[in-house]
């Protein structure tokens, strides 16, 4: 299985995440990209990338909620840590109107801003969007076949959804699709093989049954298991798609399609 979004620099891993990602190879997560909200988050995340060779790459950007700290010299810093070989997509980034921690114009200067950055170094976006459909729908519209890019832990609507693919990029379920207030299996069942991820955004959203404690990569089959019975395929089949989906989306091998049912 391959977790396509995790935090492995969060402070709650702090004391142990030598011990955290151990505990994910265990589990059978074989490859995972560790995400940063900001510079400093990315050098650190490029520091764990380096230490274990499970953890196959991360990420540079600007998180929505730190919008506001976007400066000319944001977007220099995250160039250069674009060329590090170890950074596979810039994020993440987009747009967050539930908290609204930056204000909202900031957000969209600076997720602009990063596209523009992720054209420039033919990398993909890793995108956030919480109660912001309407405009991430626009984006779409106007910049989607401009990058490839995936959002992650999705949680949008249908139209939402329907732009994303239309415009090419990746879609990624966590642990929610577990949860027993989610209510739209059949968004999981929509997205094409070839561009549907899992992941587990520790240390947020642990899923049931590890509801309520802090979440790890290791939890990931529960996620994994729960697309693949919404999916009506099999556990084995959805964590071999869903790790070729990950491995194209961040450029780190080619794939051929699966045979199989589902």
């Amino acid at each position: 299985m391959f977790d396509s979004h995790l935090h492995l620099t969060a402070e709650r891993f702090d004391e142990d995440v030598d011990e955290v990602v151990a505990r994910a190879h265990a589990a059978g997560v074989s490859q995972m990209v560790t995400i940063a909200t900001d510079p400093t988050d990315a050098r650190a995340a490029l520091a764990v990338t380096r230490r274990h060779a499970v953890v196959v790459g991360c990420t540079a950007g600007l998180h929505p909620h730190d919008a506001s700290a976007w400066r000319t010299e944001t977007a220099d810093t995250l160039r250069t840590l674009l060329t590090e070989p170890d950074v596979v997509a810039v994020g993440e980034t987009g747009l967050d109107f539930h908290y609204d921690h930056s204000p909202r114009e900031i957000q969209r200067a600076a997720f602009e801003a990063q596209l523009d950055l992720a054209a420039e170094a033919d990398l993909p976006v890793v995108v956030h969007s919480r109660d912001a459909d309407v405009e991430m729908r626009d984006v779409l519209r106007r910049r989607g076949d401009q990058v490839r890019g995936v959002l992650h832990c999705f949680t949008g609507g249908d139209a939402l959804l329907d732009a994303g693919l239309e415009a090419g990029w990746w879609v990624s379920f966590g642990g929610i699709v577990t949860f027993r207030s989610f209510d739209a299996p059949e968004q999981v069942r929509r997205v094409p093989w070839e561009r549907l991820m899992i992941e587990t955004d520790s240390p947020y959203l642990a899923p049931v049954p590890r509801r309520g404690s802090r979440n790890e990569p290791a939890f990931l089959p529960h996620v994994c298991e729960r697309v693949a019975e919404l999916r009506g395929a099999r556990t084995d089949e959805t964590a071999v798609r869903t790790t070729r989906a990950a491995l194209s989306f961040y450029g780190l091998a080619e794939v051929a399609p699966v045979a199989g049912s589902g």
